[in-house]
């Protein structure tokens, strides 16, 4: 009987330090959850932090961008006293596929090449109609055709830094 109430206490005993180990694991899944979805916009570049603010009428000022995929307009001063362009200018794309509500996507990017890391070595569109844009000094090739900037060729290794774009009835908005 003594033997019996000994694996009683010492099954309790497991049981708790189960528990508390369960518990710890539950906690630390939280954390590092919450911990990776609370940084998803958090991508450091090599470029720095510069005031963006565009809005541009895509009806009224650049009635043939709306609508149309893999397009380009590029920004190396405001359009009005108001815009704010980074560090190097702004390039805003349209992307090669729609969005869930079959619309245009848009993109924006810092012109400024990630490799060189001056605001006056840019990088522009491609001349051949192809969804990237190429670097004047280094050569690299950044592909922007999804909305990621990611280099395919030259010596960067970096993305290009990316601006946030919403489309608000004609109106899209580039910003940080």
């Amino acid at each position: 009987m003594n033997w019996v109430r000994k694996c009683t206490l010492n099954e309790k005993k497991a049981v708790t330090i189960l528990q508390k180990k369960s518990l710890r694991y539950c906690l630390s899944t939280i954390f590092l959850t919450f911990f990776c979805v609370s940084c998803k916009d958090n991508v450091q570049s090599s470029i720095p932090d510069y005031l963006v603010n565009l809005q541009l009428n895509l009806t009224a000022q650049y009635p043939t961008f709306k609508n149309s995929p893999g397009q380009f307009l590029t920004f190396e001063k405001g359009v009005t006293a108001n815009d704010r362009i980074g560090f190097g200018g702004i390039v805003v794309c349209t992307g090669i596929t729609l969005d869930d509500y079959g619309g245009t996507q848009y993109y924006a990017f810092d012109m400024a090449c990630p490799y060189e890391i001056k605001n006056t070595v840019k990088v522009h569109p491609d001349t051949q109609g192809l969804p990237h844009l190429i670097c004047d000094k280094c050569g690299s090739v950044f592909d922007i055709s999804f909305g990621y900037g990611n280099p395919l060729s030259g010596p960067a290794k970096e993305f290009l830094k990316k601006y946030r774009t919403s489309l608000s009835g004609d109106v899209l908005y580039v910003n940080r």
